[in-house]
């Protein structure tokens, strides 16, 4: 299968934002499973080349789209037509077979480009208009009308799109994954001084998670605490080998991707119950789960469990088997397939019969 990902504002080529790295995790794995995949993403940078192939595989095109520099949203929305127009041209020589879009502006780019080409669009929206958005309200509208199917990465984005008008049955939960061959329990680990270690994964922690972590090393001798913020994606692995514990504090969740990326390592995982992390921790399984607000509640799950080190075992064990049976690349490729081949049938579904050639079968 032919597939076109446009992914305006996030490069999978990048480390910047948590959506350019789902982005890359699902096109490596419709890679590896053998499937044409290619990404438009805008060119902010006068450097980048126009078509880079990745070590994964897919190949990934610089839209020159506006200045070749980091814009604002609103920045980005008066060059979303330019941003159509190159890839509706490219579509015309050699046209995919279906278009995933990644994020708002993506989708309405995505749904102007395949338009008269009847190419079907599979949108994931990565999150959702505030009421005063004016102008990404209307495009969500028009996208939910339009669009042949919908992903979601969570269990709670996919009642979200349904609380938009979305039918469920048109909804696919397809979330991140990670790769469980360079996120291992083996393989290097940072050198520390030997004292219990708790990281901080992912996106600076919520200042209730934050004061839970400090009240808890301010009362337990012997334990340090680190944070893979600003971290490469490269030096991650070893970080959280040399964890006994990974907490993930945000206060909102797309991805979960920090919690997968300690998890592949055998690390169990405490985090806050939203978003994405509620479907990725199994709370007594994998790791804990406790409420955004319940800085106490952490400050005792955390406590207990690093005094415990049969129960982190465990913990970490079980916190493996589930990303490699859950969040593999295969796997999150085989249902992203899935979805495509949904709305491939909601698309040839739609389309008229051509004059004096009867239906289609």
């Amino acid at each position: 299968m032919r597939i076109a990902m446009v992914s305006a504002q996030a490069s999978p080529l990048t480390e910047k934002t948590d959506q350019g790295a789902h982005v890359a995790e699902l096109c490596a794995g419709l890679r590896s499973a053998g499937h044409e995949v290619v990404v438009y993403t805008r060119r902010d940078d006068s450097t980048s080349p126009d078509l880079v192939r990745g070590h994964d595989g897919f190949e990934v095109v610089h839209v020159p789209a506006g200045p070749p520099r980091a814009l604002t949203e609103d920045e980005l929305v008066t060059h979303l037509g330019d941003f159509a127009e190159f890839v509706r041209r490219r579509w015309y020589t050699q046209a995919p077979d279906v278009v995933h879009a990644h994020h708002w502006t993506s989708g309405l780019v995505s749904l102007i480009s395949a338009y008269r080409l009847r190419i079907p669009v599979v949108q994931s929206f990565h999150g959702f208009s505030e009421p005063d958005t004016r102008q990404r309200t209307e495009a969500e509208f028009l996208i939910t009308r339009e669009a042949a199917w919908f992903l979601a990465t969570s269990t709670e984005e996919a009642e979200a799109l349904c609380r938009l008008g979305i039918r469920r049955a048109r909804v696919s939960v397809v979330p991140s994954g990670v790769d469980v061959s360079r996120f291992t329990p083996e393989g290097p680990v940072e050198f520390h001084d030997g004292r219990m270690r708790v990281v901080m994964a992912g996106e600076p922690a919520c200042d209730t998670g934050a004061a839970a972590v400090g009240a808890v090393l301010s009362t337990v001798d012997h334990v340090e605490l680190v944070s893979t913020d600003g971290v490469s994606r490269t030096g991650r692995p070893a970080v959280l080998r040399s964890a006994e514990v990974a907490v993930c504090a945000p206060s909102t969740e797309r991805y979960g991707i920090a919690a997968l990326e300690a998890m592949a390592c055998g690390v169990p995982v405490v985090a806050t119950a939203v978003g994405a992390l509620k479907d990725v921790v199994l709370p007594g399984v994998t790791g804990q789960l406790v409420e955004p607000e319940d800085g106490r509640r952490l400050a005792r799950v955390l406590k207990a469990l690093l005094s415990d080190e049969t129960q982190r075992e465990q913990f970490g064990v079980a916190a493996r088997d589930r990303v490699l049976s859950r969040y593999s690349r295969r796997r999150l490729a085989r249902e992203a397939l899935s979805a495509y081949q949904r709305a491939l049938a909601v698309r040839e579904a739609a389309v008229p019969p051509k004059s004096g050639r009867g239906t289609r079968a």
